[in-house]
């Protein structure tokens, strides 16, 4: 007598695809999509299709995400070189043969026009993670210098275009892997001295730098005026420091509930510039107030700490590096763009993760939630 065989159900087909999803974090990543589109159809209401496209952009991302999550990490590790060498060499051509924009250089056209910064913040950190694998058990202060090196590099194109924001963002995702691959402290807290005092003298020293109009060198004129209006918003006040006053009085007249959805005088009288992009958030405060504030970054802290929790159970050096170098991506976007809406950071361009309006970012979210996601389903394979 044959038995007979057991053939899968197309659901329990289905379900092998998104086994091992780490539930915790698609449960955050959903609330934040949820007051991304909340709130985007309230600043964004007269901005033509500003609300169906950022719900098409946030299907875009969800589909990066499910294709990425079935790549093992191994895979990925694989992927590592030929990507970071392929984005340095764009942006190489950027600064070659590179597309002008408001002063700045940072795309090329390859048939399409692309901006290779964005690559750098998922393969910079896959490059490190790679590399610090390859060296586990015998790391010495030259593979650090190495990794110093391979994130130099990519960071100074990116800062030559220039382009500050996703320099910070490149950077601080590149810092995170060497620094919990096991940097010493002796080569952490110089620099974190050095910058402390630099900061310090620059606000003891602001209304003469600032006044006297002083060419600073290693900053660009723009980069200079937003250091100068971050200090003192109002030196100009219907000018460079519009962004920052506006964005302060906003939040400020929100109150603890908020004006209410739909609600915001700031808003939607368009005293609120990139409403719906770099100062969304500024736009949710208005609204939805203190408390709303708080649900986002509770939201967002839940992010980040499940994102570390992935990478603390990760089963590799490389999985544990990688995973950490995306919960930083998400806490830099997160700090910086909270920090320039509220004026304690200079103005820079970065979105707010899942609320922003912008297709690119949403893309590189995706990879890294994708990256994430398959880490978490290693975890249980090599548990199972």
């Amino acid at each position: 007598m044959v038995a007979s065989i057991h053939k899968p159900t197309l659901l329990q087909r289905l379900w092998r695809f998104v086994e091992g999803f780490d539930g915790p974090l698609a449960f955050a990543v959903f609330m934040l999509a949820c007051a991304g589109l909340l709130i985007m159809y309230s600043s964004g209401f007269d901005h033509g299709t500003r609300f169906v496209d950022h719900g098409r952009n946030m299907l875009i991302a969800g589909a990066i995400m499910f294709v990425v999550a079935q790549i093992p990490p191994p895979k990925l590790m694989a992927w590592a070189v030929p990507v970071y060498t392929i984005g340095v060499i764009l942006l190489i051509a950027v600064a070659l043969f590179g597309i002008t924009k408001k002063g700045a250089r940072r795309w090329v056209n390859l048939g399409v026009v692309i901006q290779p910064s964005e690559i750098l913040k998922i393969a910079l950190p896959l490059m490190l993670a790679a590399w610090f694998q390859k060296r586990e058990g015998q790391l010495r202060s030259y593979d650090f210098a190495v990794a110093l090196l391979i994130l130099g590099v990519p960071v100074g194109l990116i800062m030559k275009q220039p382009d500050l924001g996703t320099a910070l963002l490149v950077l601080a995702a590149g810092l995170a892997v060497i620094f919990f691959a096991g940097l010493k402290w002796r080569w952490i807290l110089p620099p974190f001295v050095l910058g402390g005092c630099g900061i310090v003298a620059l606000v003891v020293l602001e209304p003469s730098l600032c006044a006297a109009n002083m060419d600073w060198h290693i900053l660009h004129e723009y980069q200079r005026q937003r250091v100068c209006t971050l200090l003192d918003p109002a030196r100009d006040p219907l000018g460079k420091g519009f962004h920052i006053i506006q964005g302060m009085i906003a939040i400020g007249s929100g109150g603890f509930w908020g004006k209410g959805f739909m609600q915001g005088t700031q808003t939607h009288l368009e005293f609120i510039p990139e409403r719906t992009t770099d100062f969304i958030f500024a736009a949710f405060g208005e609204e939805f107030g203190f408390a709303g504030g708080l649900f986002l970054i509770s939201c967002y802290f839940f992010l980040i700490y499940r994102a570390l929790i992935i990478a603390m159970q990760a089963p590799t050096l490389f999985s544990r590096l990688l995973a950490a170098s995306m919960a930083m991506i998400f806490f830099t976007y997160t700090f910086v763009n909270m920090g320039m809406v509220s004026g304690i950071l200079p103005v820079v361009g970065v979105p707010l993760p899942f609320v922003s309006y912008g297709g690119t970012a949403m893309v590189t979210l995706g990879l890294a939630l994708g990256i994430l996601m398959s880490i978490a389903k290693s975890k249980q394979l090599v548990q199972t």
